[in-house]
């Protein structure tokens, strides 16, 4: 008689890079002890969903001020950490249109009053920092990187409260800001920077004491881009530039998704919505995110701005990214209904719960905002103070990069464009997980633990498997090669 032999299982042959609350730094990890209690992670590559966009951050006036005070050998070390491929190889950005509360002071590109036709169009303020900055970001990057522009508002003669803050902009100016996004397009084309789309307001819901806003209700940008910005960029040519809307935390995503995914017509010039972070500290939002996806399934979504808000940056100190002590604008400013929603928490686990969590209720790109700012957490003209990646002191000439540049690596860096996020199934729901499968058939894998315990993972992937740890307070990326 004779026995047959068990299945062997093969072994999975897996890089590991991790971060963490005890120094790792996307630190590649090859020695493991595994304990008796072990997480399953199966993948399920024929389960698919959305195709990725990419991940990256912001071009502002502050970060490129900075990174114009520092050394050449520091300024070229950050651009390269954010762009080169031994970087964070990041493949998605965002700019502003006009000058934003991260400029130095409030400008336009449209100065000259009643100019309806923008004959006076001009991007001179933005040759001395943002342009010098992107065009070193698309020389550091060898697969290159989409960059959309997003308006904080109109020239104060467009609106109808004559401000930089808050109003609307007047509708017999509707067809002369439509001409403005066009113009822009022109105008960076000129100097070597092709744009692939646009925000149609930052912020619609807007702000009226703060800094640069301009108002939009759902129905009134509908409008706006149906029967103005859509066909002024198609009748120059430049229909293929991509149109989101929105542009505001997830919270009232439903009704702006409902007016611009109404019929056909609403839908033909928006290509996607644009969304932010800033409603809560932990939640997601994972029901607004899927209503959003199966109102328009094939539309882009994308996480467009998120950053640690209200917040002075703490200099070189790694820990205190990984504790629940930053606070941001609700944990003071939020009425007291909402109050709950913005409790103290630590910075690396925002970030990474928030991008697993959109990756898995099917957002295809997330942005951060500044890539660099100061030890303040400016320059900002309405001392609007935040955290970036990346901490500069120029009058020393010193560059911190965070745990934040790290957490934001770890899916930049390994998930590219193009990479189509898969299936898995996860036996512990307390290790937040995601997963992709890129053009070139390599699997990203990336969890997340923010217990005070290390943890065993066994992944497994078709007839192959492999057993790892993962430390406390630690964000992994498992890339299996194809």
């Amino acid at each position: 008689m004779v026995l047959s032999s068990c299945n062997k299982v093969e072994k999975l042959n897996v890089e590991v890079y991790e971060t963490s609350a005890s120094g790792n730094k996307l630190t590649q990890l090859t020695n493991f002890t595994p304990s008796e209690n072990v997480i399953s992670i199966k993948l399920v590559p024929e389960e698919k969903f959305q195709t990725i966009t990419g991940f990256g951050g912001a071009f502002t006036e502050s970060s490129a001020y900075l990174l114009n005070k520092l050394s050449k050998e520091n300024r070229n070390k950050i651009i390269d950490a954010y762009f080169s491929q031994e970087g964070a190889n990041y493949s998605l950005t965002r700019t502003h249109m006009n000058s934003c509360d991260f400029s130095l002071s409030n400008y336009s590109y449209t100065p000259v009053e009643g100019d309806i036709e923008l004959e006076h169009f001009t991007i001179e303020e933005d040759k001395d920092d943002l342009i010098p900055f992107i065009k070193d970001a698309m020389a550091a990057s060898k697969d290159g990187f989409k960059i959309f522009g997003s308006p904080w508002t109109a020239v104060p003669w467009m609106k109808d409260n004559n401000k930089w803050v808050g109003g609307k902009l007047k509708p017999e100016y509707y067809d002369t800001w439509a001409l403005f996004f066009s113009k822009y397009a022109d105008a960076y084309k000129a100097e070597g920077i092709d744009i692939w789309g646009f925000t149609v307001e930052n912020e619609p819901l807007g702000n009226g004491n703060n800094w640069e806003s301009m108002h939009y209700s759902p129905d009134e940008m509908t409008n706006f881009v149906v029967n103005h910005l859509g066909p002024k960029l198609e009748a120059d040519g430049k229909g293929d530039l991509k149109i989101l809307g929105y542009d505001q935390n997830r919270e009232h995503l439903k009704e702006w998704v409902d007016s611009q995914f109404k019929n056909e017509e609403t839908s033909k010039y928006f290509d996607g919505t644009a969304i932010h972070w800033y409603a809560s500290t932990y939640e997601v939002y994972p029901e607004e995110l899927q209503y959003a996806h199966n109102k328009a399934p094939e539309k882009l979504l994308i996480q467009t701005e998120a950053c640690v808000d209200s917040q002075v940056p703490v200099w070189q100190n790694d820990k205190w990214y990984f504790e629940k002590e930053a606070t941001d604008w609700g944990y003071t400013w939020a009425p007291d209904k909402d109050k709950k929603f913005h409790p103290k928490y630590a910075p690396v686990n925002r970030y990474a719960r928030d991008i697993i969590g959109c990756l898995n209720n099917w957002v295809d790109g997330w942005v951060d905002w500044n890539m660099v700012l100061d030890k303040k957490g400016g320059p900002n003209w309405f001392e609007n103070w935040c955290i970036a990646p990346v901490i500069v002191d120029p009058e020393k000439d010193e560059v911190y990069f965070t745990p934040l540049y790290y957490t934001m690596a770890h899916f930049s860096k390994f998930i590219r464009p193009g990479a189509v996020r898969i299936g898995f199934k996860n036996s512990d729901e307390s290790l937040m997980v995601t997963a992709a499968q890129n053009s070139d058939g390599s699997i990203a894998v990336i969890a997340f633990n923010d217990g005070d315990e290390e943890k065993t993972i066994e992944l497994t992937l078709n007839n192959k498997s492999t057993n790892l740890t993962i430390s406390a307070k630690a964000i992994q990326t498992l890339v299996i090669a194809n």
